[in-house]
Formats: C-alpha cells, structure tokens, sequence
C-alpha cells in the first residue's frame, strides 16, 4: 500500500504529464511529455541566401511528446502551413556508401514482391533514384513518381513524373498500382494515419488489392544515445520500430514485415491493402442512409404544407434536443406550428432553439386539444402515447417521422408501436 504522502505525489505527477493529444501514427490519446526543445528556424526547407536572412528566421516550437501506447514521438504543435514543401524538394543525400547499400537492400525487397509486369507508385519520389532502380532491374513495368516539387529525373524515360501530389481518390483507379511505396515522406505530415488509411479505404473501394512500402527514420537509437538532433520542425513525427508497426495494423489487411535498415536509423515495412469488408459494409450504410434522407426530406415536407394547407391544428410534443433537431430539419417555424409541448416541466417556459416557440407542459392539451400531435421525438414515443392515455389528451391523429414519412403511429407500421390505445375526440 502507498502511504498518502506517495499517493499525493503520484496524483500531482500525474497532473503534470497527463497529455490528451491525438498520436496521429496509431490515434491514442492519452501521450507525456518527451522534448522540448523551445523554438528553432527550418532546418531543411529554408535555404537562406545570407546571413542577415539565416539570422532573421521565423523559430517554430519543438514541443514533443510521446504516445504512451505505440511509443510515437511528435511535435504537438506543428502546423503543415509553415513548411514550403511545395516551393522547395526535400533533399536527400544519397550518394553516401552505405546509404547506396541500404537502397539497393530496398530495391530487392521490393523487387521480389512485385509481379513480373508491375505497376509501382512511389508517393513523394523526390528525384527518383529508387524508382529508376526498379524500372532498371525489371524494364518491363510501369513506374510512376508523384513529387509536386519538380525535381523528378526520369531516366529519359525509365519511369514517369507526375509533378503533384498522389491523390487517392482519382489516381488508385487511374493507375490501379501493383505496390505503392512512400518513403521519409509519414515523418512529414499532421496525420500519417490518416494518409495511409486513405491509401487502404480508396484501394478497398475501387477494388485495387496493393501492397504498400513505407520507409520511414527510426529513433529506437535516441533512448540509448540521448541524442536531440534528430529533432527539428520539418519532421513532425518520429516513428518507433512499434508505432510504424501499429500504424500498418490499423491500416491493413495484414503486415508482412517491420524491421530496420541502415544501421538502425530506419524501419520500413511491407503490409497489403486489400477490400475490408466490413469498412465497405459501414460505407455503404452510409451512403444509403444520406441518400434516403436527402431525397425523403421534401417529401415530409411536402407532407407538412398539406396539413398547414388542410387548416387542422397541430402540436409538436418536444421541444429541445433530437425534438429541436427534427423542428430545425424541417424548418418547423413559430407562425405556422405556434404550439409546442413537452412531458418535461424544466424545459417549460424556455423556447425550443432556432424557431423559438414557447414551450408548454404537455397538460396544456388536456384543455386545449388539437386535431394532430406530432412527436417529434420517435425513440420517445411509447411513453408519450401511455403519457396521453393517463391524462386523458385527445386528438384525431398521432403522427411522427418513419423512414422518410409521416406516418398514423396508431393505424401505420413501425417500431415504436404501443400496447396502449389512443384517446380520440
């Protein structure tokens, strides 16, 4: 048992290195502190062309915290807008001799997974080397560079370069690639998990199965050297051999292979993105339900203007929460349904937000029927009809939304029948 003096310095630890952020390489939320490295210039996009100008810089916060799930590291505060990676490429030095051992170690990787007429995309190519690579071990496939920097060297036509950014939605149909590759590009970006779940989302929909190449830097080295300098505002995110390895999870069908590279200062990993199905299921769902209700709302509107038209008097039982809702959706305003109630007497006196009516307690309708009432509240229903029956509130018709329409709650199919029966005039 810790004694309360452990205990309150537990509590007030706790305060202080509790952070709610969102880890964008597995989407935990809960992260603490890891560096803060106060605030310094671009370190690789700037390019300043003098001293007074290297000087005058604009500095960038460094506040970087770690994922206490996956064990990502990023900068809190980072914000995309204030790196010109479309202005200036992201150079890499490649020419080093073991850098040049590294990316012929990839290209055989990736040769070796690939069928023998590929289609190969690799998203932010830079220059293009590894791309050349492969179209130089294997001529007979496609290769396709996406770096909206202008900076693609094609090899006289060994690969092609698109000089903009990979767009999902329109190029994995398009290209219907065989492996996309992406690499040093997820350090990069406010949500690498959004990134590749795209990837995956896009390729499930159009029915593209893919296998995917991720590089990324690896920091597993930092906890051992302590060293700072792989932090610097460019790179917002700092992949763990782990979190690279979660993020494919949440992202893929399955993952073939996570490990390090270049003498531990990468990790890369293969994983296949194929139809999810039930990602497909819960899309369609969607799909369906906006569709339904974007064409069924006149329809319930239209049914409404025929009620005013008819000259019978209406009121709507609910006035605040999904009975506002439905009021607002169907533009239920004050002059033509003036009379709204509600079971619950806090909510009496207020007014329903949006369309102001005054809200009035249900037994308002004991001594004042009216032809129709309207729940506006469906899931309410049963108790609003057994509320009726107690107090003995007549009306002609009870009327609330299913399926697009208004329907008769007592004579109409639905699921929100009541044993009780109605109390007519």
């Amino acid at each position: 048992m810790h004694s309360l003096k452990q205990m309150k310095q537990k509590r007030d630890r706790l305060k202080e290195i509790l952070m709610t952020e969102t880890c964008p390489a597995c989407g935990h939320h809960v992260a603490v502190p890891f560096y803060d490295g106060g605030k310094q210039p671009l370190t690789t996009l700037a390019w300043p062309v003098s001293e007074p100008e290297a000087k005058t810089m604009k500095r960038l916060p460094l506040s970087f915290i770690r994922c206490i799930d996956c064990g990502h590291v990023y900068n809190k505060d980072f914000h995309y807008d204030e790196v010109p990676y479309s202005d200036k490429p992201n150079l890499m030095f490649n020419k080093g001799h073991l850098w040049k051992v590294h990316l012929n170690q990839v290209r055989d990787l990736i040769l070796e997974r690939l069928p023998e007429n590929p289609t190969v995309v690799e998203i932010g190519c830079g220059e293009g080397h590894l791309l050349r690579a492969l179209a130089e071990a294997n001529p007979k496939g496609r290769y396709i560079g996406f770096d909206p920097n202008g900076a693609i060297e094609t090899g006289a036509g060994l690969i092609e370069a698109k000089y903009c950014l990979f767009d999902p939605t329109e190029h994995m149909a398009e290209y219907q690639p065989d492996m996309i590759i992406s690499r040093h590009v997820l350090e990069h970006l406010m949500n690498p998990l959004e990134f590749v779940q795209t990837l995956a989302f896009s390729a499930g929909w159009t029915g593209n199965e893919t296998q995917l190449f991720i590089e990324v830097p690896c920091i597993d080295r930092v906890f051992d050297s302590g060293r700072t300098a792989d932090f610097f505002y460019e790179h917002n995110s700092h992949f763990t051999s782990e979190s690279l390895r979660k993020l494919l999870l949440r992202c893929s069908s399955g993952v073939e292979l996570v490990e390090q590279g270049y003498d531990n200062e990468v990790v890369y990993g293969f994983a296949q993105l194929c139809v999810n199905s039930e990602q497909m299921i819960f899309a369609e769902e969607a799909l369906d339900f906006n569709k339904e209700n974007t064409l069924t709302h006149s329809t319930v509107q239209q049914q409404l203007e025929r009620i005013v038209a008819s000259g019978q008097s209406v009121a709507i039982w609910g006035g605040t929460g999904k009975a506002s809702a439905f009021i607002n959706r169907y533009h239920l305003d004050s002059k033509r349904f003036p009379l709204v109630v509600d079971s619950d007497l806090d909510k009496v006196g207020t007014f329903v937000p949006g369309t102001g009516q005054e809200i009035l307690p249900s037994a308002y309708l004991i001594e004042n029927p009216v032809d129709i009432i309207l729940i506006a509240t469906q899931w309410r229903a049963k108790d609003i009809v057994f509320e009726m029956t107690e107090k003995q509130i007549k009306c002609k018709t009870v009327l609330l939304e299913h399926k697009g329409n208004l329907i008769d709650f007592e004579h109409e199919a639905h699921p929100y029948k009541s044993e009780n029966t109605l109390l007519h005039s």
